[in-house]
This record gives structure tokens, sequence and C-alpha cells, in this order.
């Protein structure tokens, strides 16, 4: 499947006239029309952003601030735990909802611990349920509204976030609340990246975002002042890819705004000096029971003729020979793979008749019928299935789950504008209760060529799927993300061949410790 940024797929109307079958003509249009003009605003977004650059933008990057937002005087610093709203960036799917509730206890019993009062803590999906309330984006008026005047700090972190509750204070009080700041830990770019636009091609290290697995914050002059420029402009936004990145690109407003201020007490990964850290996330994978049998996974890959002989023995000589249970979809058998047809003829982009096919064969044929979990992944997807197991063993196939990289359509438009989608190159896993629900609506493919994975997304919020993000799976290449991002993962997955030595990717990213002591060198 090529790449959604290239692919410039995405379609401009509201959900009930974009999923049924009967609206396939117009669709198709829509499609190849956001496909040429995306494709062109790809090319040239990142020329654009980098005749904004600053002079001086090399001077940016972690451990580096401006001094003026060093401020140890009293003004904006005199601030207690009542002046420090939460709020925990959290899915709806009960695993999630349940880590989150955990977090907004442990903050209040420490702060119980201490006798103060506790602080606002404010689960994001249960206070704002539209659909779009993940980006932020949309509810920053709300969020000023509600807190603005009443909070010096408003601070973001993920459910699997811990924080020092006090410690933290502790660093706030450093700041200035009265000035406009935006704190985080300081990711960048390792080079120009597609998920990132190419934003900055020519110094890729010179702009920060933040890691929102260590914690971010907003001061309240900042926030309003965002939530105030927010409301006074249109909103015609497309793709929501990588939303940390998205959100410190609007902050810095091509260098009219505000930078982010790199905080190294906010922690995420490995730490050489762990007591000064006011934030932590965990570096291991969770563990919710045992693993997930081999027995109840069905890997399904997609492939076509062109890559028999390319991508696919990449497949089979890396995560294939783990997966017990794996079939290569094709548009020709090839008795030497071997491969399937699902009878639908392969496309140049899009994939939605044959990654339905498949849906439809996971749910009818009978020696499938006893497995609870379907992986759809690209031929140039590489994934660590000992990982995906793991992951696995926190979701229930009984419930309609359909998990992966997130990504976002038409989200920041509005309240309930758009929808989200699992991207499909970092790999897409369907409960079997999932797929159930998707195949019992009216809710298909306009065409062969529609792109799938946004399809899928629009079926499962139309059907009421759950779809559950996990910032393990990965759309694109290890260069692709900050090593900062990637120091606090033991990742599932990753995506594309381009430029990179997909054998030395799987060595060094996806084989477990136990694999690498049984592994002989590909």
């Amino acid at each position: 499947m090529l790449s959604i940024y290239f692919r410039g797929l995405g379609v401009n109307c509201l959900l009930p006239c974009m999923v049924t079958k009967n609206s396939s003509n117009n669709m198709a249009a829509e499609v190849k029309l956001h496909r040429i003009v995306y494709t062109l605003s790809a090319l040239v977004l990142g020329l654009l952003v980098a005749a904004s650059e600053p002079k001086d933008s090399g001077q940016t990057g972690p451990g580096v601030a401006d001094d003026t937002t060093r401020q140890q005087g009293d003004l904006g610093n005199n601030i207690e735990l009542q002046d420090v709203v939460f709020i925990v960036q959290s899915q709806k799917y009960s695993y999630h909802a349940d880590k989150a509730h955990q977090l907004r206890e442990n903050i209040r019993q420490q702060a119980q611990d201490i006798q103060q009062e506790p602080p606002t803590v404010v689960v994001l999906h249960e206070e704002w349920k539209g659909r779009g309330a993940w980006t932020i984006f949309p509810f920053l008026p709300k969020i000023s509204q509600t807190f603005g005047q009443r909070a010096a700090w408003v601070f973001f972190c993920e459910d699997d976030t811990a924080v020092k509750l006090l410690p933290l204070l502790h660093v706030l009080r450093k700041y200035d609340a009265k000035k406009e700041l935006f704190l985080g830990r300081a990711l960048v770019d390792q080079e120009a990246t597609i998920i990132h636009h190419f934003a900055f091609h020519q110094n890729p290290g010179s702009f920060s975002y933040p890691d929102f697995s260590a914690g971010w914050a907003l001061s309240a002059p900042l926030l309003n002042s965002l939530a105030k420029r927010w409301s006074e402009e249109s909103h015609q936004g497309e793709f929501t890819i990588d939303l940390k990145h998205e959100i410190a690109m609007y902050i810095y407003n091509s260098g009219k705004g505000v930078r982010l201020t790199d905080v190294p007490q906010f922690c995420a990964g490995p730490q050489n000096d762990k007591d000064k850290c006011v934030t932590a996330f965990p570096t291991e994978l969770p563990r919710c029971g045992d693993p997930v049998s081999e027995e109840a996974v069905f890997f399904a890959v997609k492939t076509c003729e062109k890559y028999h002989k390319d991508r696919v023995p990449v497949v089979k000589k890396t995560w294939g020979k783990q997966a017990r249970h794996i079939t290569y979809y094709s548009d020709k058998e090839d008795s030497t793979i071997p491969t399937v047809t699902t009878g639908v003829p392969n496309t140049e982009r899009g994939h939605c008749g044959k990654a339905y096919a498949i849906i439809k064969q996971f749910d009818t044929k009978e020696d499938l019928k006893k497995m609870d979990w379907l992986v759809i992944a690209d031929d140039d997807t590489l994934l660590s299935v000992p990982r995906l197991l793991r992951v696995l063993s926190c979701y229930d196939p009984s419930t309609p789950i359909f998990l992966g990289e997130r990504y976002g359509y038409g989200l920041t438009r509005g309240e309930d504008s758009g929808y989200a989608y699992i991207t499909g190159g970092g790999g897409m896993v369907f409960s079997r209760a999932g797929v159930r629900k998707l195949l019992s609506s009216s809710c298909g493919c306009p065409k062969d060529d529609s792109p799938d994975d946004m399809i899928l997304g629009m079926c499962s919020e139309m059907t009421g799927v759950h779809l559950v993000h996990s910032q393990l799976f990965h759309q694109a290449r290890p260069a692709d993300y900050s090593k900062g991002y990637l120091s606090h993962q033991p990742p599932v997955s990753f995506h594309k061949h381009w430029n990179t030595d997909p054998y030395k990717v799987y060595n060094k990213y996806l084989l477990t410790d136990r694999e690498k002591n049984k592994h002989t060198e590909l």
C-alpha cells in the first residue's frame, strides 16, 4: 500500500454520505481530486515551511531554551496544586479508560498524602466526547473557557504517564506562568521526514516538538491566545498524522508564535538520573496476563505479482517465520510462496476491495473461524510477532476493536467532523467481534481502489467498532521518527523498504532479546 501522504486520499462530506456503496461514484471523484491536490501540496509544503524558518533556527533543540522563559522571579511563579489542571489524553476503550482513571486517582492520592486539595484532573474522552477530541485543536476554545482564567498551567499527559505531583509543581514554579510558554520534553527529527511533510528540511534538528509520553504544558496566557486564534480562523485541514508535531507547528505559527521550551525533568525512556524526573513513561510492553496464543491470530499479507520476488522474501525470512498462521494474498497464484487470490484485481493504490475480501474470508472460512484476531499487513510491513501477542493480551477479542497507529481525516474542522482511522502500513489488527460488526453493516468499498484504511476507519466510526491507538505501531521507517521518541518503545511494527535495509531494521528494532539469542544473521 502506498504511503498515505503521497496517496493524498480524502473526502469532504459527512460520514453517512461517504460510507455507503451507493455513493461510490461521488466518492471516487472526491478521492481522485484529493489525490491530485494533496500530492502537489506534499511536494511543496516543505519549501513553504522552510521559507519561514528563522535565521537562527539552528540554535533551538533539546536542552536549548530562550533565557527569557527561565525567569526565577516571583511573577507568575507562586503557584499551588490548584493552579494546575491535568488533562489525560485518554481513549474510551475500557483498558485505556481504566488506566486514565487510575492515573487520576493516583494524582488525587498524592495530593491527599501531602494534605493538599487535589488539582483538577480531566479524562479527555469523558469530558469532551466529539470525534476530534483527541486532536485537541477543536476543543482549545472550550479548554480555555473552562480553565483559562482559573489555572496557571494546563498539563497534558498520556494514560501511561507517571507523575510525581509535588516535584512537578516545583518544576513549573521555575517558569513564569504569566508569559506565553510551551513546555515539554523536546524531540527533534533525525532527517527531513514525510510524516512531518519535510518541514525544516534544511535543518531538521532545528525544530523541537513535545514527547506526549513525558507530558507537556501550556501556560494560561498561551492557552487563551491559541484558543482565540483558533476561534477566529477557518479550518480546512485534512490529515492528522503526528499530532505532537502538528501542535508544535501550530503554536510556532511560522515563526510568529512560541517555540517549545525543553524541560529535562519531563522524562520518558531510559534516564541516567531518574531522580531528577518528575514524569516517567514505561519502556516495557504492557503485561495483562499471558501473551495471546499463536493459534489465535491470523496474519494476512497483501501483495501482488510485482513484489513476489522482492518484498515477500523479506517477510518470509523475518517476521513471517514467527507467524503460525499466515497467508499471502495476491493478484496471481504462485505455488512457490504460496499465494492465494482474492478474486479482486490488483490496483495501484487503495486496495479496499482486497482488504474487504480478506476480512470476509476471515469471517466465513471454516479453518479461520476458531481464531480471535486478524492482522492485515502490507508486503513491506515489518512486525514483531511476539510483541504483538503480548500487546493483544490487554484486549478482549469478544469486543469490537480496530487496533494500530491512529491517523485522522477532517477532525480539526469541528468537534464532530471527520473520522479517525488505523493507517494500513503499520499493520491493522481486528478482533473477531470487530470483523463481525463491520460486515453486519451496509458499509463497504465504493471501489476496489478506494483507500482501505480510511474506509475501514469510517466504517468503524459508523458501526461502533472501537478504534484503538497504539504508539508501538509505525506507518513509516525508524529514520522517520525522533530517536528520543523511539527510545521508550519496544516497537511492534515499521513500514517501508525505501532507502533502508529491512533486514537491519528488523534485527535492530523488532527482534526480541529471546529471539536474538536464537537468531543467526539474515
